[in-house]
């Protein structure tokens, strides 16, 4: 077992929520009285946002409506792999939980998003995204098996990278609204990742709230902005897939480790036996020792289920597959953000953003171009 424990740890995610922090803002205070007077006074010259007028009328200064920006992407994130079934040759799968565990499962990622947006309402964004990335998953595992005490011993350990592309898109929005320089954004997208070796595109939310302020420079329309948030992940837990078996296992040397394992089993299975029968009658009868055997019985039953089915597809690699499933999940899904933008003037922003603490980090930085529509 190499590499198909691998085949569906993809962490959609990398997709982020990375977008250039504008917003709709209402300046306060009397030294601010005069720039209040002049944006209600002004004509709203654009069809976008909706009720755009109505909000400049009430002092509102408003982004440019519509904008399309770059940004690029990369994290490091560790799994939690659960419920995991592998079977061969279209058989029945067999759960192998019990048997594999991993010391290792970990993501990392880096892409390359598009996004154009257009604002819809004054306190309401809408985009859309469009992303390639570059993928990888290192992961640590070990096949154990009970003794007659259901103590568990590591027979095999493995350590496996893979490496894999990646297509993107989704739709997001963010609610936003800014007093005083002050801002909250509320930024969310759903996102799928369509990798050749899944059955079907991996499916991710995002949830990614931000509190910030902006501060004004001597030149007009630029200032920096700065904000702390966080970055909250769902992914859909399910993966599923089915692929040729040359291309999941290095089948050199795999074959000894198989009958090796195999003959792993039948040894544990004669120490299980040797234990249970030398217990007394009554010893048998005791319902701790009945349930240590039975448990013994069941993992070392699925052990050589499992490798019976690996020997017989080994024999014939050219022609066999290999299908599995299995749930994941990030082992934390929220970590901490901090970010900052700089505005060069209200067409150009430049953006940079880090988040860190929990079992996951990430950098974002972008730069978007705003026109009115």
């Amino acid at each position: 077992m190499r590499r198909i424990l691998l085949l569906g740890f993809v962490l959609a995610f990398f997709l982020g929520s990375a977008r250039a922090q504008v917003f709709s803002n209402r300046e306060v205070g009397e030294k601010k009285e005069r720039i209040i007077d002049s944006v209600k006074m002004a004509e709203y010259p654009y069809a976008l946002p909706i009720l755009g007028d109505k909000a400049a009328g009430l002092g509102f200064e408003l982004p440019y409506s519509a904008g399309v920006s770059m940004q690029v992407f990369w994290q490091e994130s560790d799994l939690i792999i659960d419920n995991m079934s592998i079977g061969f040759n279209g058989s029945q799968m067999v759960n192998v939980d019990e048997i594999v565990r991993f010391d290792v499962a970990r993501a990392r990622a880096s892409s390359v998003t598009v996004r154009p947006d257009v604002w819809l309402f004054p306190f309401l964004n809408v985009y859309g995204i469009l992303g390639k990335s570059q993928a990888s998953t290192e992961v640590g595992f070990g096949v154990y098996l009970p003794d007659a005490e259901n103590n568990f011993n590591e027979v095999l350990s493995a350590n496996t990278l893979i490496e894999f592309n990646a297509t993107s898109f989704g739709l997001g929005m963010t609610p936003t609204i800014g007093i005083g320089g002050g801002f909250m954004a509320l930024d969310m997208n759903v996102a799928w990742t369509d990798v050749p070796q899944l059955n079907k595109p991996a499916k991710t939310f995002v949830f990614g709230p931000r509190f910030g302020k902006r501060f004004n420079l001597k030149k007009p329309e630029q200032n920096i902005a700065v904000w702390v948030g966080g970055f909250r992940v769902k992914l859909n837990s399910e993966t599923v897939g089915s692929i040729a078996l040359d291309e999941v296992f290095d089948t050199s040397g795999w074959g000894s480790r198989v009958e090796s394992g195999m003959e792993k089993v039948e040894t544990a299975q004669g120490n299980v036996d040797a234990w249970w029968n030398g217990l007394s009658d009554a010893q048998q009868n005791n319902p701790i020792n009945k349930a240590k055997y039975n448990k013994a019985n069941q993992v070392l039953g699925t052990a050589s289920e499992f490798l019976v089915a690996a020997d017989g597809a080994l024999s014939n690699v050219a022609n066999s597959t290999v299908q599995y499933s299995m749930d994941k999940r990030p082992a934390d899904m929220w970590n901490f953000i901090v970010g900052s933008q700089y505005q060069l003037n209200k067409h150009f922003m430049l953006r940079a953003e880090y988040g860190f603490l929990a079992s996951r980090v990430q950098f974002i930085g972008g730069l978007q171009y705003r026109f009115g529509l």
